[in-house]
């Protein structure tokens, strides 16, 4: 990924059409190829695994986890409005439980994530972020997972946007995402060539950027692709996708540089829920199946 945040949408009943995708009444996410009341296997701890987990960690038996709780299906607040779910979370739950870990969740704005888990706030960050070469300089990463950039746009496209002539549109897109860059360096490209610029309106968090597209406020917006198909089912018809998915990149969890034994542990975790199957039953669960990979590594070379 590339994005998050906390700001609850229910101050409006325009968030509350977001509702459907990301939180404010989202449990009813059972659409086209999501099951999120599909149950799991349980996952028993791997002692050996279990020993790499840091004192300081281990000492409570719980993981304290930053995550932007605003990224349907990745990870996203309940109807309750305070339980964190999604496929990110109940990956990391058997991750955790491999690791002989109970898991915390803490919601929190994307961008302050990183900078939580570098101080020692969080113990990890978990929220769909794409592994790149800055961040992999400040942090260790772990790839889980594959996801690229994808658009969507109003039912029939009455603006007549497309991804690559998008110049002169208001585009919607989360805040410290990597799309930002993308959309930023079509802008560019617009102006270079003589016309206007693309309208970026950046927002706290995905679930605001989704409405204002579902309101006509905006044009379009992008994000990672799990994220585009599961509020295109979410929002009833009211919006579609736009182009092609471009740009795949691996996930990854973030833990802070100098741990490499438990990152490298949890690495391991994940290989073994690959292997015996749960891995492919949470993705299943959630409809985000297309993202899988073949194994886990630690700061693989990122595109």
């Amino acid at each position: 990924m590339r994005r998050h945040h906390t700001r609850r949408a229910a101050a409006t009943c325009l968030a509350a059409m977001l509702v459907l995708l990301a939180g404010c009444g989202g449990g009813d996410s059972g659409t086209s190829g999501s099951n999120p009341s599909a149950s799991l296997p349980s996952v028993s701890e791997d002692p050996a695994l279990a020993a790499k987990v840091p004192s300081g960690i281990a000492s409570d038996s719980t993981i304290t986890v930053g995550t932007d709780a605003t990224y349907a299906p990745s990870e996203f607040l309940a109807a309750d409005g305070s339980t964190v779910e999604g496929f990110d979370v109940d990956l990391f739950d058997a991750v955790a439980a491999k690791l002989g870990l109970g898991t915390k969740y803490v919601p929190a704005p994307f961008g302050n994530i990183i900078p939580s888990v570098q101080s020692g706030k969080y113990e990890i960050g978990v929220s769909s972020f794409t592994i790149n070469p800055d961040r992999v300089k400040v942090v260790d990463m772990v790839r889980y997972y594959s996801a690229g950039t994808a658009w969507a746009t109003q039912t029939g496209n009455p603006s007549g946007i497309t991804v690559d002539k998008a110049c002169g549109h208001r585009v919607a897109v989360q805040r410290g995402t990597v799309q930002v860059d993308d959309v930023t360096a079509r802008s560019t490209k617009c102006t270079a060539a003589g016309d206007k610029a693309i309208s970026i309106d950046q927002y706290q968090g995905q679930d605001q950027a989704t409405a204002a597209v579902v309101s006509g406020k905006d044009d379009a917006m992008l994000a990672d692709s799990p994220v585009i198909a599961y509020a295109v089912k979410q929002t009833a018809g009211k919006l579609e996708p736009l182009g092609d998915i471009y740009d795949s990149a691996p996930y990854g969890y973030v833990v802070k540089k100098g741990e490499g034994d438990f990152a490298q542990a949890l690495a391991e975790a994940v290989n073994q829920l690959i292997a015996d199957g749960t891995y492919a039953k949470v993705l299943s669960k959630w409809g985000v199946e297309q993202g899988a990979v073949d194994s886990a590594q630690v700061n693989p070379s990122a595109p």
